[in-house]
């Protein structure tokens, strides 16, 4: 087994993209990757060995968000719903309508299409990566991404 510090050195970036891909904040995701390791330090004699490490390290994350989450409720800010009486505001609307539109059929899609649309898009991560995080190959995470993709598009497409 490697060592704590080889292990955040080789795991450290694809748990903070995942975790980016899932809050669209850096330092989020920054303060939860930390908090990921600090974790897997505390847990790693429960470590089996039956998945691959980045696996493991990506649940804890997940885990890790979903208590943040629950402590942090989301809360709209007053400024983000003033923000549409600038100028323009039909345009910004039309915007945040066909963006709202997307994400609704982007939630609607089923797994595992959904969390790889996510991690790429929002996410950045590489298609080894997600294939790594998902406990796949490469090919796989990149034709599931293309199928997932094609279906999402076809499905906005319909409704316009």
């Amino acid at each position: 087994m490697q060592s704590m510090d080889e292990i955040y050195q080789t795991y450290a970036k694809t748990v903070y993209k995942y975790l980016l891909s899932k809050v669209r904040d850096e330092h989020l995701a920054e303060e939860l990757t930390q908090e990921t390791f600090y974790q897997a330090i505390k847990s790693i004699d429960r470590f089996d060995g039956r998945c691959k490490l980045s696996t493991w390290l990506c649940a804890i994350a997940k885990n890790q968000l979903f208590a943040y989450q629950r402590k942090h409720p989301i809360e709209e800010s007053i400024d983000e719903n003033l923000e549409c009486f600038d100028s323009g505001i039909e345009t910004k609307i039309l915007k945040e309508e066909r963006r709202i539109e997307i994400m609704k059929k982007l939630h609607l899609c089923s797994e595992p299409s959904r969390e790889i649309l996510y991690l790429r898009i929002f996410g950045g991560l590489s298609f080894r990566e997600i294939g790594e995080i998902m406990g796949k190959t490469e090919n796989w995470a990149r034709v599931n991404y293309y199928r997932a993709k094609e279906s999402l598009k076809k499905e906005v497409e319909e409704n316009e």
